[in-house]
């Protein structure tokens, strides 16, 4: 009997125990410290009185979809260096950057180069000289310039003579070929590269010194180079020297291929040489694009009275541009992507709390890109958003609720 008894009694106990409990104020507490984002939204599906277009009217210019809330603390948006700003539409004021290289300008440069197959014999210039025009340069010898002002003496003596005789005199078939004579050496001589006052004083120069001939310098410049030696044997159209104005100097920038880049003749851009930026405009531009660099060539002229930049230097190219329309932009840290590889930035809805919301990336303006999905007006977070995001990803949000 007293066997039966105790095992009465704790059956009776183990029931009492494990009945359910009613909801107490610890539970309360617990259901309190839910998400705030899911007591809304659970607030707002018990609600009937709650009405969606009301937020629809206040973002109906706003396409993006957008995700659960976070909230920080001041501390905390204090210690990640969370800034925010507001989208207004504006027109942007940008750079674009590109390497160059500063070149001699083709169109103010001069190549002294033989027509003939000649000996080099005196140099008169070297590298780096600044020369004026008409001032010689090299002394060759060539036994083709040598014979061609043989036949040049021999025909300008003919044409004299013929001259002086008299047309009725020689008779019309002489005169017309004396005169074709002379008129053909002249031209060869010319073609040779032989200056005019060479021709003109070539009679009074000694035999010996036939076939010898100097070239000169066609404009005023500076000898940027000189790759020969005295005594070397050259052939006809080998670079002995390059002179160049550099007052004015091209600049040649890289940039890559985009045709919506627009740059036309005049654009305004700065170049940074070893710490000094100059000013430059955009001269002339590739309409071809590069194989192997896949870039295009966009010449700019710079002026460089001071001779402080030479052919050959490195340089930093600047363009300068200004958005033809007002534009809704964001700065480069402002946006990160989605869990789905999209787009968003982080709009603060109230001081503290802080909402994604997925937009389009548009036109990139420097450091700012335009953006659409969002209307002007709205707070989005410029600095600090990858510290949001992983705030937001702590409370396992999706951002399409799924």
């Amino acid at each position: 009997m007293t066997i039966y008894t105790t095992g009465l009694i704790a059956f009776i106990t183990a029931s009492v125990l494990l009945a359910p409990q009613p909801a107490s104020a610890g539970d309360n507490h617990n259901h309190a410290a839910q998400p705030a984002a899911q007591q809304h939204s659970d607030s707002d599906h018990d609600d009937p009185d709650h009405d969606d277009s009301d937020h629809n009217d206040d973002n109906h210019q706003d396409t993006g979809h957008e995700a659960a809330s976070v909230s920080l603390s001041p501390a905390q948006i204090r210690l990640a260096g969370i800034k925010t700003e507001t989208l207004t539409p504006q027109r942007i004021d940008y750079q674009r950057y590109a390497p160059a290289e500063i070149k001699a300008n083709g169109y103010r440069s001069y190549l002294a180069a033989p027509r003939v197959d000649s000996v080099v014999l005196q140099r008169h210039a070297t590298l780096g000289d600044h020369v004026k025009q008409g001032q010689p340069l090299v002394t060759l010898f060539s036994e083709t310039m040598a014979d061609a002002q043989a036949q040049f003496l021999t025909s300008r003596a003919e044409w004299q003579r013929v001259q002086q005789l008299g047309r009725k005199t020689v008779g019309d078939q002489r005169y017309i070929r004396a005169r074709a004579d002379h008129q053909v050496s002249l031209s060869r001589l010319l073609a040779y590269g032989l200056e005019r006052t060479a021709i003109d004083t070539l009679a009074r120069q000694p035999a010996s010194q036939l076939g010898q001939y100097t070239l000169t310098a066609a404009i005023d410049g500076a000898v940027l180079n000189d790759d020969f030696n005295q005594g070397q044997r050259v052939d006809a159209g080998t670079e002995l020297m390059l002179l160049a104005d550099e007052s004015q100097l091209w600049v040649e920038a890289r940039l890559p291929a985009q045709p919506s880049l627009a740059l036309p003749a005049g654009s305004r851009a700065s170049v940074e040489v070893a710490g000094r930026r100059y000013d430059a405009e955009v001269v002339q531009q590739a309409h071809t694009i590069d194989e192997q660099t896949r870039t295009r060539v966009v010449r700019l002229m710079v002026n460089n009275q001071a001779h402080q930049l030479h052919p050959g230097m490195f340089a930093d190219v600047y363009f300068q541009f200004r958005s033809q329309q007002p534009q809704l932009t964001v700065t480069e840290t402002a946006l990160v992507r989605s869990a789905d590889g999209d787009w968003q930035v982080f709009v603060e809805q109230q001081p503290g709390e802080f909402v994604a919301v997925e937009v389009e990336r548009g036109q990139s303006f420097g450091e700012r890109h335009a953006i659409q999905g969002l209307a002007a007006g709205r707070r989005v977070v410029s600095q600090g958003a990858f510290f949001v995001a992983s705030e937001l990803a702590k409370g396992g949000f999706d951002p399409h609720n799924h």
